[in-house]
């Protein structure tokens, strides 16, 4: 298993917590959570664009994560 990449341990493990941050927005904000398919496609778009971000800015991965979830959840509100 490869550790780093698309596909690797660390994408892997930087989705299931963006997942469970959308979880925890979702919840405390007391909104419905959407079905698991779209959780994880939201939290896989995140870590895409936390990456991309990183890349250009030299910003933490994990801080543009937490940034991009309350960015989705807010925008959901409107």
């Amino acid at each position: 298993m490869a550790i780093f990449g698309k596909n690797g341990f660390i994408r892997k493990q930087e989705t299931a917590l963006a997942k469970k941050l959308l979880v925890w927005r979702y919840e405390k904000a007391g909104s419905v959570l959407p079905d698991d398919e779209m959780l994880t496609a939201f939290a896989q778009k995140v870590v895409d664009d936390a990456h991309r971000i990183a890349k250009e800015s030299g910003k933490s991965v994990l801080e543009i994560i937490k940034e991009r979830v309350r960015e989705i959840k807010d925008k959901k509100r409107s």
